[in-house]
């Protein structure tokens, strides 16, 4: 009796932990910010920034720096999931999903 009593106990508190899930339906995953962008990427800062190593870019900054070619730059060869940007006199080894930034080499 007492061995069906505490497993009807523990089922229970099972239970309840499973139902109280805090993540709304229309973001199962938690993927989205209040903007709708991927939660993941960082605040626009403006063309006059000063990127710093760890920073997270902005969606449109992101897409305002231009792409690099690392070989004609004498740049080191990107990672995967990483790419070469040039913005403000700058070359910015970032991640592609996430605007986070890995590396920053002053442009010649």
């Amino acid at each position: 009796m007492k061995t069906l009593l505490l497993g009807f106990a523990a089922a229970t508190l099972i239970a309840g932990a499973v139902y109280a899930d805090p993540k709304p339906a229309a973001d199962p995953i938690g993927a989205l910010a209040d903007a709708g962008q991927p939660a993941a990427w960082g605040q626009d800062r403006g063309a006059g920034h000063q990127w710093r190593q760890g920073e997270r870019m902005g969606p449109n900054d992101w897409s305002s720096a231009q792409p690099v070619d690392y070989r004609s730059h004498h740049l080191r060869h990107p990672p995967r999931g990483y790419e070469w940007r040039e913005s403000n006199g700058r070359y910015i080894l970032a991640a592609v999903a996430t605007g986070v930034i890995a590396s920053i080499t002053l442009s010649h």
